[in-house]
């Protein structure tokens, strides 16, 4: 990076105070940097625990967070596990035993891992949840509920999405600490660094390609 982009720019500061945030901007702005860097500033190299949960939605999205993560902690001795539905359990179990100071993961395999205690969350202190609009809608509302709930109550949470509706802000005073709210609005944006074009391909199988 040589320069921050807007939200990252308000949002790391505020997560390395340890308030609970809620940041909303659009998708390609840079929210997967703002709550790394800022979780990773918060690691304490010394304890031997797990102290950060960053929570996607798929399994794709927890990669795409968990490739940013292991690139800015790989000059550290911060050790990270991804804990996502779909994978070896054994080999999950062997990587958790190790102690990650932070997990990467999809709810449900992350709560399966807490309440057969291969997650330890007496020490966890960070819990950032990306897609914050589909994570506390219907579907994972309760898994959410149930995870914030294994967690220490100091705990520090930031909610990270494109989108915010009016009933999950309202959602949010039920388990968030007096929240900052950052919101990057459409015309804050600079976009210089991302081009966008379209390929046009005859057959329907050569889109990977």
């Amino acid at each position: 990076f040589e320069k921050p982009s807007l939200i990252q720019h308000k949002a790391i500061p505020k997560i390395i105070q340890k308030k609970d945030v809620i940041a909303q901007a659009q998708s390609g702005t840079g929210k997967t940097g703002a709550f790394s860097i800022g979780s990773i500033n918060n690691v304490d190299e010394s304890c031997k625990d797990n102290q950060v949960i960053i929570l996607s939605p798929t399994r794709e999205l927890a990669d795409q967070s968990y490739n940013v993560v292991r690139e800015l902690v790989s000059y550290t001795d911060i050790s990270i596990c991804k804990v996502v539905g779909g994978t070896n359990m054994a080999q999950g179990f062997t990587e958790l035993q190790k102690k990650p100071k932070i997990l990467v993961g999809t709810p449900g395999r992350i709560i399966d891992m807490i309440q057969k205690k291969y997650i330890y969350t007496s020490k966890i202190h960070t819990l950032i949840i990306d897609e914050a609009d589909e994570m506390l809608s219907y579907g994972f509302i309760e898994t959410i509920y149930l995870i914030i709930n294994s967690l220490p109550k100091t705990t520090q949470i930031g909610l990270f999405s494109a989108t915010l509706t009016p009933e999950i802000m309202e959602l949010t005073s039920k388990f968030m600490n007096n929240p900052e709210k950052i919101l990057v609005t459409n015309e804050n944006l600079t976009l210089e660094g991302i081009s966008q074009y379209y390929i046009n391909v005859k057959t329907h199988n050569w889109k990977y390609d």
